[in-house]
């Protein structure tokens, strides 16, 4: 049952995982980043999301830290990066972004683009550092249909989560559906479509009736589709009403009503059509 912000679902290697989580996407380094990794451990949060990429490992380390909670009872994710793809040098990149956090191991660890000739090298190092228990769990972001399979083809171990842009105008049934069936947690980064759905007459209309934001019903319309989810805010207000999506349903003609805004429209890059 997903009834407060440290309900968890368990991940097909066994590894439990809190359903919500604080993303933290072009959140620069500096005090700010900081106290939104404290505040939101504060107000119940025990999922932080971070990457190589956004150069901001290092602050979330030190908000963990200054957090006072104990280690055992965060779940962390970061992700390798695209220039860092290949055996040796995902393995390297694993314990720089360790050393950056000021941690002792992570809870998941992604690839977070696939590119075309290097995802395979950078799968055999995750199974390598998960099988050594340097990880608790590995995945994939942005992977599509085609380059799951392709990565299963000669996977030892199967990916645990795919972290995908999600939200109502992208809702991938596709991935989903795979995802499902193969008993890979999905995971969604965007899920407030960067601030464009706020405005939603369907979504406007739904906060109205059961008395929560746009953003709540959104949040609350993932954890209802078996999403885990990730918003990212750096306010401390943000961040507690973006968490507040425990104490209310979604009717099933209401959920209806959300997966039908579908566009298949990507406010993020196309993982089958990138050059980074």
């Amino acid at each position: 049952m997903i009834n407060n912000l440290q309900s968890t679902t368990t991940i097909n290697n066994g590894v439990k995982m809190p359903w919500f989580g604080l993303g933290v996407f072009k959140v620069e380094e500096g005090p700010e980043l900081v106290n939104a990794v404290k505040t939101a451990i504060k107000h119940g949060y025990r999922s932080i999301d971070t990457a190589s990429i956004y150069g901001n490992e290092e602050g979330v380390g030190q908000g963990i830290k200054e957090s006072g909670i104990a280690r055992e009872d965060l779940f962390v994710t970061s992700k390798v990066w695209n220039a860092d793809l290949g055996y040796e040098s995902t393995l390297a990149a694993y314990q720089t972004s360790l050393d950056k956090l000021g941690l002792e191991y992570l809870d998941l660890y992604l690839i977070h683009w696939p590119v075309a000739g290097k995802y395979k090298e950078a799968w055999r190092a995750l199974e390598t550092l998960y099988k050594e228990g340097r990880v608790k769990a590995i995945g994939v972001s942005n992977f599509q249909v085609h380059h799951l399979e392709d990565l299963l083809k000669d996977a030892e171990i199967k990916p645990m989560v795919n972290q995908v842009e999600y939200h109502p105008r992208l809702t991938q049934k596709e991935v989903q559906t795979f995802c499902r069936e193969n008993g890979i947690q999905m995971e969604a980064w965007s899920p407030l479509m960067q601030g464009q759905l706020l405005d939603n007459e369907v979504l406007v209309e739904l906060a109205s009736k059961y008395n929560k934001s746009v953003a709540q019903i959104i949040l609350r319309w993932d954890l209802q589709n078996g999403v885990i989810t990730i918003p990212k805010s750096t306010k401390e207000h943000r961040i507690i009403e973006n968490s507040q999506v425990f104490d209310f349903e979604l009717t099933q003609e209401d959920m209806h009503r959300i997966n039908e805004l579908n566009q298949n429209h990507r406010v993020g890059p196309d993982p089958d059509n990138f050059d980074f």
